[in-house]
């Protein structure tokens, strides 16, 4: 329950407006059991990104996830619809699938029992015999998804209401850059050892850049004049204005000369992080695995119409060691916080002006907690 890590006064204290609210308490982060909590009130029943429609292309091509505990797998059938499946058979639940490749069957390898890209059982071996057996009834879960900008978001809760209307302020605020043209051009991958709301606090807030990027993001953006825009949607967006004004940019068709300049992190609740700036996106793709532990995918992507360039190759690979760089300080950072949020004498700290994205998160993260 959530009076056991959350008592009323702590609560209280994040609800207060931002100059006077204080960070969720250490326990919001570090205890197991609170996980097992947010794992059922919060990953289970929210809209998370699993995938780029452009990453299955073909048919039967499929990448497998985890999504709040379930294994699942992006699957493009030979419909041409992309579907999310859990990968556990029907029949002694073993995994049928793993990583991501091109299947016209997906058989388990435990007893045969064999799927098609849609999730259809279409074959189990020496089943003869079995009372009510009946293989039409014995397809993969489907789990239920939308397609948002290229995104495949998905969701175990049946209920839950339709993504894209929650979050039409975030659609309109990235219009311009038509981020379902984007393609992903290359995936680094991290395992980390910390709860996954240190990542994504990290993610949504410039007043670190002073210190943990004191020579790469602050020079460029200084974490004075970031700006976090109202919202009543689950979402935040972090503006962090150029310094450089001045420079002349290369136009690109839609954008405008701020949109090219400045960059823009944001987090539709709780997990769609991206980070924009003119043609090129970063989507850091998190998967919690417990409650101090998460593997990171940082997806570099690019509209399509860039593929033709001579220099390509040239901005992927800078583009890469760019974000490996600030990544690693990024790390630093947050294996001192982790250090710290384990410490006993750790209490909830006040948060400042600049960190609204985080104050934003936490009401959201209360209000699905029932605190």
């Amino acid at each position: 329950m959530t009076q056991d890590f959350l008592s009323p006064s702590a609560a209280a204290a994040c609800r207060r407006p931002l100059a006077e609210a204080y960070t969720l308490p250490p326990a919001a982060y570090t205890d197991a059991g609170l996980w097992h909590v947010e794992k059922s009130r919060v990953l289970a029943r929210s809209w998370l990104p699993l995938a780029r429609v452009d990453q299955v292309p073909g048919a039967g091509d499929y990448l497998s996830a985890d999504l709040g505990g379930e294994p699942v797998m992006v699957v493009r059938g030979e419909d041409g619809a992309v579907r999310v499946l859990s990968r556990v058979c029907r029949h002694r639940a073993a995994l049928v699938a793993e990583g991501q490749g091109c299947r016209k069957l997906f058989t388990c390898p435990y007893h045969a029992w064999s799927y098609d890209a849609a999730g259809n059982l279409v074959r189990a071996p020496l089943m003869e015999g079995a009372e009510g057996f009946d293989p039409a009834t014995l397809g993969l879960h489907e789990i239920r998804s939308e397609i948002w900008e290229g995104f495949v978001m998905a969701t175990l809760d049946d209920d839950a209401p339709a993504f894209a209307p929650q979050i039409s302020g975030f659609a309109d605020y990235f219009a311009n850059y038509d981020l379902g043209s984007f393609f992903v051009a290359r995936t680094l991958d991290y395992s980390h050892g910390w709860n996954w709301k240190v990542l994504a606090e990290n993610f949504m807030e410039a007043y670190h850049h002073i210190a943990a990027h004191s020579k790469t993001l602050e020079p460029g953006y200084h974490a004075r004049d970031s700006q976090v825009p109202d919202t009543d949607q689950p979402w935040s967006i972090l503006h962090m204005p150029a310094a450089d004004r001045d420079t002349p940019q290369p136009p690109v068709p839609g954008l405008e000369d701020w949109q090219l300049r400045d960059l823009i992190a944001a987090n539709a609740f709780p997990g769609l992080l991206l980070a924009v700036q003119g043609p090129f996106m970063a989507w850091y793709q998190m998967t919690p695995l417990a409650a101090d532990r998460l593997d990171l995918k940082i997806h570099l992507c690019f509209p399509d119409w860039m593929l033709a360039m001579d220099d390509f190759a040239a901005i992927l690979d800078g583009a890469e060691a760019s974000i490996r760089g600030v990544h690693a300080e990024d790390i630093a950072a947050n294996d001192l916080v982790w250090a710290g949020l384990n410490a006993p004498l750790t209490r909830a700290g006040p948060l400042s002006p600049l960190e609204k994205s985080i104050w934003q998160m936490n009401q959201w993260w209360l209000d699905q907690m029932g605190a």
